[in-house]
């Protein structure tokens, strides 16, 4: 047969049984060393787990928080944005000033009960899908103020996503919050877009 020809009916067939011959002649082990290295080498995927995972990356690297700050943790909020700490890097750096332009909101420092209200409009008002950070003992449960007028965690108000712990938290113990976030929207399964009944 020259190149460029068809294969014939017959050795189509020859061919076809060569293939069965060598087959059949592979041991189980041999098999499924072939299935392994197949499912380490080769993606086995469809076209809407891909989507998925493509939508879940670009939205885990580029979060807009929200600029919003409740007491001290706030100025180490601020401190990460700075040019030390460049949380450009990440992606993460432009703090938005309307909460219908982000997707993130850090409750950084003491939530009080004055101030829940707003705290859940703004949360409201915020675009799907969206996100929170809880950061510093104050935000997490109340930290050292076990009284009347202090929200024992921001979670009895908004769901909340990272816990970052301290008091104040360090920047980088923020963008390891950022990270963790980052990494837990990447993960993400379901709907593309899951806040469309």
């Amino acid at each position: 047969m020259e190149i460029g020809e068809r294969p014939t009916t017959e050795a189509r067939e020859r061919f076809l049984l060569e293939l069965d011959e060598i087959r059949l002649r592979l041991s189980p082990q041999e098999e499924e060393a072939i299935r392994r290295t197949l499912a380490q080498r080769v993606l086995f995927t469809t076209v809407e787990s891909m989507s998925q995972w493509i939508v879940n990356w670009a939205r885990g690297n580029s979060l807009f928080p929200l600029t919003f700050g409740l007491a001290c943790c706030a100025i180490e909020q601020m401190a990460t944005g700075g040019p030390r700490f460049d949380m450009a890097r990440f992606g993460y750096e432009v703090f938005r000033p309307s909460p219908r332009q982000s997707d993130l909101i850090v409750i950084a420092g003491t939530l009080t009960k004055k101030m829940a209200p707003v705290v859940r409009q703004l949360w409201e008002q915020m675009a799907q899908p969206k996100w929170a950070i809880a950061m510093g003992a104050c935000a997490s449960t109340g930290g050292m103020y076990n009284s009347f007028a202090v929200v024992q965690g921001a979670d009895w108000i908004i769901p909340i996503d990272v816990y970052v712990p301290g008091c104040p938290p360090r920047p980088e113990s923020l963008l390891y919050g950022f990270l963790k976030l980052a990494a837990k929207i990447r993960k993400e399964k379901g709907r593309l877009y899951p806040w469309i009944k």
